[in-house]
């Protein structure tokens, strides 16, 4: 998936219309259009700020990153688990894991 179209569909998913989204990013509605259409592509400092607009992270707007659920928030917990004391930070891990391989072994079990 090109640009262009991750940002048309990460606009639309938002509900934002192009004049909307521009005024987030600070370009125009006609840029907007023209970087959906991938006519041009934005600046790396443009492409940040439609990534902040848009809760992704920059290597998935740009790069082939398959997912966007990598989003802020899920970035700022990781920075948030990074930042505790390691035995509370073991123990969230732990029940990470163990919540994560509960989940994987119910999915397998069910197909």
């Amino acid at each position: 998936m090109n640009i262009g179209h991750k940002i048309t569909e990460l606009r639309k998913l938002k509900d934002l219309s192009q004049t909307e989204f521009a005024k987030q990013v600070g370009v125009s509605r006609e840029m907007i259009g023209r970087y959906e259409r991938d006519e041009v592509m934005p600046s790396i400092e443009v492409a940040k700020k439609i990534a902040d607009a848009l809760d992704v992270s920059l290597d998935y707007l740009a790069g082939d990153a398959q997912k966007s659920a990598v989003d802020k928030q899920t970035l700022k917990l990781i920075h948030d688990i990074e930042d505790l004391e390691p035995a509370i930070k073991d123990k969230l891990l732990y029940l990470a894991n163990a919540v994560i391989r509960d989940a994987k072994t119910k999915k397998a079990y069910a197909h």
